[in-house]
């Protein structure tokens, strides 16, 4: 399970926090956990990225988060993720392929970027993490193949732990660099009748470059119409547990029919839980007080007896 995304400074390291991530292994069974947070550049075209301001949780919080999943069992991957300011989507960051003077550059933004994922990867040496991702959903930066190879160069300097990239749904094939990166990974959310299709194709991928897979995102809201479209969080619909449970269930099922897929980083669980009886109301992705959670559950212990025969 992904934990924390939507995290504020002075959110983590406390016992709701604790509380939420105690839940969260189990209700679910889960033996990995993104452990996901934000920092935050103005806009799309912005090039600066102070990750060491508000809103973002503090360096304290994160050893925390990462100290409080080892203490359940629980592997960890951290994730740091940049975000707009602006409620621009992370995949519409993007520069001129060319410099031009007086533009935002790539270099620049690039150069700053490096800071905060480094940072982020010493952290992740210091306290042991399993796992580091390196990027999050970042479309029209992958193209940016040169400066992502050096900056997965920068980071094998200071973590020695399998370093992956989370793409965007759809863009498995329009990655280039993936033999640089130790997994390939990917934000799975296709509509529950296509999986057929969209796992042949990542397929092809995986077999190309011959590493690992995973799938660093899926899941899908508890709302009327979502299994069709799992990425529109915005999707009007009614409360529907139901449909989110059937999601699962076939994502399970499709996704197990593939020996190459490692298995997942479901999206996501809060670090502040909503009260259980607010479940009922609740058309989000959070599984907490569902019926998905008992899917996860049965799936996630399935798979780990199926491993142990």
């Amino acid at each position: 399970m992904t934990w924390g995304f939507m995290g504020e400074r002075g959110s983590w390291a406390n016992e709701a926090a604790g509380y939420s991530m105690e839940t969260m292994v189990e209700a679910t069974g889960a033996n990995w956990t993104a452990i996901a947070f934000c920092a935050f550049q103005a806009t799309a075209f912005s090039t600066e990225i102070p990750f060491w301001e508000e809103p973002t949780v503090t360096d304290e919080e994160v050893r925390w988060a990462i100290r409080k999943a080892k203490s359940l069992g629980l592997q960890v991957c951290l994730k740091p993720i940049v975000n707009c300011a602006d409620g621009t989507w992370r995949a519409h960051i993007n520069f001129f392929d060319k410099d031009v003077p007086c533009e935002p550059k790539w270099s620049d933004w690039f150069a700053s970027y490096g800071k905060f994922i480094l940072h982020y990867a010493k952290i992740a040496e210091e306290t042991g993490c399993d796992m580091f991702c390196i990027g999050c959903e970042m479309v029209q930066t992958d193209r940016r193949e040169s400066e992502w190879r050096k900056l997965i160069s920068d980071v094998r300097k200071i973590y020695s732990g399998p370093i992956t990239y989370n793409c965007d749904k759809y863009q498995e094939d329009n990655v280039t660099w993936w033999d640089d990166l130790d997994l390939i990974s990917s934000s799975g959310y296709y509509p529950i009748d296509d999986w057929d299709r969209q796992l042949d194709r990542i397929e092809s991928v995986v077999k190309r470059f011959g590493k690992p897979f995973l799938f660093m995102e899926a899941g899908c809201p508890s709302r009327a119409g979502s299994s069709a479209i799992p990425n529109d969080w915005t999707l009007r619909g009614d409360v529907h547990h139901g449909e989110q449970a059937d999601y699962y269930r076939t994502m399970f099922q499709k996704c197990g029919e593939r020996d190459w897929v490692g298995g997942f980083m479901l999206w996501d669980w809060p670090a502040k839980l909503y009260p259980r009886e607010a479940a009922a109301a609740d058309d989000g992705y959070s599984v907490y007080g569902k019926e998905a959670a008992e899917v996860i559950k049965d799936a996630y212990a399935a798979k780990l007896a199926e491993t142990k025969a």
